[in-house]
């Protein structure tokens, strides 16, 4: 792991192996650590990067409220850092892939080819931001460990929770030692980001879509949808897995994403 200074703040980032850069973005509340299957398979034949972003894992918190276009400049600004000049694998799940569309918007000359993971286009309803608001300002009152009861039965699947409970219970202690301030400033940029519906028919790099088949926060036909609006983009369902795809079955990921990666 490397420590980083970007726009002002110390991020934790994992940087292995050389060649065309793939760049892991996580999801909320969680951290790099989400990745665990994928960086070792894939850096032997790429540069991987995953960060710990802005106030998650290791990197440090700026802002009582961030963006995801906040979240997209950090990710500019940290290649810069990291002086990647060629363009990017992003591949990003649930937040990660809100983020992939201000990225994919504000910086598309960076951009090889995109990876939305388990994840919406759409903002928020007004019911959905208040919730997350109100989120916000208990995780500030009480702490992190009132989110990981809320969210876990939400992220994985019926087979990851009776055969994987290591798995849950990793990201459960991740999520509790995730700082309060930046679950609450992720969850107000969350509230406030805009429709990403329109930005779909844009989209003009190699674009992979993959969910769980159990995902309940962000569900197949829903991704079926968002797929057949980006052109060229191909689609895949990953069986056995829930909103967590890449850590629940990382098989059937990995397998998704190299032929993939072949064919960018």
């Amino acid at each position: 792991m490397k420590r980083i200074a970007v726009r002002g703040a110390e991020w934790n980032v994992f940087d292995e192996g050389a060649g065309e850069p793939l760049l892991f973005v996580h999801g909320f509340p969680l951290d790099h650590t989400m990745w665990q299957a994928q960086l070792p398979a894939f850096a032997p034949r790429r540069r991987v990067i995953a960060p710990d972003l802005r106030g998650f894992g290791a990197s440090e918190s700026r802002g009582e409220t961030v963006t995801m276009e906040d979240f997209a400049d950090d990710l500019a600004a940290l290649l810069d850092a990291m002086q990647v000049q060629e363009p990017v694998v992003l591949c990003g799940l649930s937040m990660g892939g809100y983020i992939a569309f201000p990225f994919a918007r504000k910086h598309t000359a960076r951009l090889r080819s995109l990876v939305l993971c388990d994840t919406r286009a759409a903002a928020d309803s007004p019911e959905a931001a208040a919730n997350r608001w109100k989120v916000a300002e208990q995780v500030l009152a009480e702490g992190a460990e009132v989110v990981a009861p809320a969210m876990l039965p939400k992220l994985f699947g019926k087979r990851t929770v009776a055969e994987q409970p290591e798995t849950v219970a990793a990201m459960r202690r991740v999520m509790a030692a995730t700082k309060p301030a930046a679950i609450a400033a992720a969850q107000r940029g969350m509230a406030a980001r805009s429709d990403s519906t329109a930005l779909l028919p844009e989209i003009r790099v190699p674009t992979l879509v993959v969910v769980g088949a159990e995902d309940a926060i962000a569900p197949v036909e829903e991704m079926r949808s968002m797929a057949a609006a980006i052109p060229g983009a191909e689609f895949v369902v990953v069986p056995g897995a829930g909103h967590m795809a890449p850590l629940e079955n990382p098989a059937a990921f990995n397998a998704a994403l190299r032929e993939f990666l072949a064919r960018d």
